[in-house]
């Protein structure tokens, strides 16, 4: 009885093991038929495709892939300064272990696929320098474990749209240098987790919303060069900002750098920006401000560079 019981246990295992193997092998097979959906969209001057990504080699071997140890699935794909150019496939939606993306520094253009959303396991897109238009897709927030998002240096047009509050674990978001216009969506406050917002180089037009001071993470916050309007509390410079600096700047403890040059700012510098414990560079210059900065106001102790 035991030997009965013993062997059906080592059928079952080895069962078992085969199954797991086939599945792996055949969830393989969908991540190899998006890959070539994307290498058959692509020119390839280099060749770094043309003659590695064949049935000569094992997916998991193929330039600019990486695979998970532990599942054997697509984990990583990095095609940066590859002089790609091409568009992506729907397809590349179904790389279901999908964690991190860089297409980065390609010529790559036309709209993203809305099915990047379905990508829920990304935690790094790095689709910059490339030529991509149309606007960002809403579907984007069905990436709930995106950190990092960098859109910039691409021809994005639109507004942002308001779903990018869903994605709750980012640190950094770069949107600069494109087309995009519209106000900034309040949901942005949402974005707790947010070190880095780059938005620099657009059209957006509108006051900046009251939710911006939500973001206690913050560390770096641009968005000159764009067509903004009213009041805002930190780093902006060649847009048309009236009125005074609000006090409740100070509650943005993280910041390293405040621009606010070249504006149409007045009255007094609020000593609140003394609390700014982390600041190392302010800019004010150019705009009709006035007050004792110097003996007002208790400097942070690693302040290098103050401008009037």
């Amino acid at each position: 009885m035991i030997r009965f019981h013993l062997l059906s246990f080592a059928l079952t295992f080895i069962h078992c093991l085969t199954f797991s193997h086939a599945a792996i092998a055949r969830n393989l097979i969908t991540d190899q038929h998006a890959l070539l959906a994307f290498k058959h969209q692509i020119d390839d001057p280099g060749n770094f495709l043309s003659n590695n990504w064949t049935a000569n080699y094992s997916v998991c071997n193929w330039v600019g892939v990486s695979c998970a140890a532990k599942h054997g699935r697509v984990r990583a794909l990095d095609l940066s300064n590859m002089n790609l150019t091409g568009i992506i496939p729907p397809q590349l939606g179904n790389l279901s272990f999908l964690a991190s993306l860089n297409l980065s520094y390609n010529n790559l253009h036309d709209h993203l696929p809305i099915e990047l959303g379905q990508l829920n396991r990304l935690k790094l897109i790095d689709l910059s320098n490339n030529f991509f238009s149309g606007g960002i897709p809403a579907s984007l927030d069905g990436c709930q474990n995106l950190q990092r998002l960098y859109l910039h240096t691409n021809g994005f047009g639109g507004s942002i749209p308001r779903s990018i509050g869903n994605l709750t674990r980012l640190t950094n978001l770069y949107l600069g240098e494109n087309n995009l216009k519209g106000e900034i969506p309040p949901e942005i406050g949402n974005l707790k987790r947010l070190e880095i917002l780059y938005t620099s180089n657009n059209s957006f037009s509108g006051e900046i919303p009251q939710e911006i001071g939500n973001l206690r993470n913050l560390e770096l916050l641009y968005f000159n060069t764009n067509n903004l309007s009213g009041q805002i509390p930190t780093r902006i410079d060649s847009n048309r900002f009236n009125g005074s600096i609000p006090k409740n700047i100070g509650n943005l403890t993280q910041l390293t750098m405040l621009y606010l040059g070249d504006n149409n700012l007045e009255g007094e510098i609020p000593p609140e920006i003394g609390n700014l414990r982390e600041l190392n560079v302010l800019y004010l210059s150019d705009n009709y401000l006035s007050g004792n900065f110097v003996t007002n106001i208790s400097l942070p102790f690693m302040f290098q560079v103050i401008y009037f």
